[in-house]
């Protein structure tokens, strides 16, 4: 991963302790990681983490440069999300489920904890590899709520028990497992990423998932041989879900 610049540091906040490709860019708490990202994409490279400073939200985003084409590099959306549930693992209290929502969403034990996004340069060719992509994430590590329960389908890291963790150690967590995640998506394909990430979706009675090799998710009910498809394409350019904890802007 090429070297980059540095900007937006807030001096008050620790540095994270990140792999080597890592290069931390530091963001006041009104900023938006995953905007800020894509706006500096081309000129810092790959490796840039852009971590918003706050304790009740983990929101940053990574700039990655893929040499595959478009259409098969959006797997690394699922890079991102296998690496977060086992940043999240670590931490998490025992028996406790961390299950995803295809293709973006991430449940504790049954509510919403927070989400991903994954952004590409506009018109960018499907058959090429494009300049950049953006992997983005929010987890809400404390309740924004002012009485905590009031939406049960909502939660936060804190209330599920995560009470060993703050948002910098789970970026730094985060940060690691990403690594292992794109070293095995190098080494063994596209089916390693879809091996960790497809028994951790949410449950669905009667129905057979897996993922294609674009990451499309293709859906088999008993009786039938064809495959419902789902595009990952359609699925990512989607709005971001309005419940998205700690997403208010």
């Amino acid at each position: 991963m090429p070297p980059g610049t540095l900007s937006a540091r807030t001096p008050s906040r620790p540095e994270l302790d990140l792999p080597p490709p890592f290069r931390l860019v530091m963001l006041r708490e009104a900023g938006d990681a995953f905007t800020h990202a894509q706006a500096i994409a081309e000129e810092h490279g790959a490796g840039t983490l852009v971590v918003v400073g706050r304790f009740d939200v983990a929101e940053f985003a990574l700039v990655l440069e893929p040499e595959q084409p478009l259409r098969m590099a959006r797997g690394a959306v699922y890079a991102g999300m296998n690496a977060l549930a086992d940043a999240l693992a670590v931490h998490a209290p025992p028996e406790k489920p961390i299950v995803f929502g295809w293709p973006d969403t991430v449940y504790v034990d049954g509510a919403i904890v927070g989400s991903v996004r994954l952004a590409w340069p506009k018109g960018a060719a499907e058959d090429a590899p494009p300049p950049w992509l953006v992997f983005g994430a929010t987890m809400q590590m404390i309740s924004a709520l002012a009485e905590p329960g009031l939406k049960p389908q909502i939660t936060a890291l804190a209330e599920e028990g995560f009470t060993d963790v703050s948002a910098n150690q789970l970026i730094e967590s985060f940060a690691r497992h990403f690594m292992v995640a794109v070293d095995a998506w190098q080494e063994h394909g596209f089916a390693a990423l879809a091996r960790d990430y497809l028994p951790r979706l949410s449950p669905e009675k009667g129905v057979r998932r897996d993922l294609a090799e674009n990451g499309d998710l293709l859906v088999r009910r008993p009786g039938t041989d064809a495959a419902a498809r789902r595009s990952l394409t359609e699925a990512l350019e989607s709005a971001w879900m309005e419940q998205q904890p700690g997403a208010s802007r």
